[in-house]
């Protein structure tokens, strides 16, 4: 097996004065298309195309000095296509070892699909204030903290879900805390 820095026929060798960004345009299809093939998910092949060049400028300076620098880039892709292969394998066997189905599920939440799915119907974070607030029990302020947001904002996009749930669950006016 010859090594990434021996020369191969017919391939074009990039110069080590190539600057990344060129580098970057110029491979980055190719990469890509190999990541996609292994990984057969196009959200999985631009993570791992993007890592593999990310590792590349980092080390531009020695990387770009390679004679072949695409085979690097392309080698570090497939290494981290397989490392992710083996990370969801191993997932979906715990998850098969523990049967996770949706009767083993922690039910924190009760069980009345049309409230929550008319929770899940509004705007991101009213969505998300409201799960924080009935599903754990947390205080205005906790959920600001949770959020990263002022507990004033919290406090409207509360007010604001309950208005616009008790809308769409057909009740007249939002509870109040």
């Amino acid at each position: 097996m010859r090594a990434i820095t021996e020369p191969r026929e017919n391939v074009p060798v990039v110069r080590a004065w190539q600057p990344f960004e060129v580098f970057y345009r110029d491979e980055l299809p190719g990469v890509l298309a190999l990541c996609l093939a292994v990984s057969r998910r196009p959200w999985v092949a631009e993570e791992l195309a993007q890592e593999a060049f990310l590792k590349a400028y980092r080390g531009w300076d020695k990387v770009g000095g390679y004679e072949r620098p695409d085979a690097w880039v392309r080698r570090v892709a497939l290494n981290l296509a397989a490392s992710w292969g083996r990370r969801v394998q191993a997932e979906t066997r715990a998850l098969l070892r523990a049967e996770l189905r949706p009767a083993n599920l922690p039910t924190g939440a009760p069980p009345d699909d049309e409230f929550w799915e008319a929770v899940r119907s509004l705007p991101r974070r009213q969505a998300q204030t409201l799960a924080l607030y009935y599903v754990e029990d947390r205080p205005v302020e906790e959920i600001a903290t949770v959020l990263g947001i002022e507990p004033g904002t919290a406090r409207v996009h509360l007010t604001r879900g309950r208005r616009n749930l008790a809308t769409r669950l057909g009740l007249k006016g939002g509870e109040s805390e």
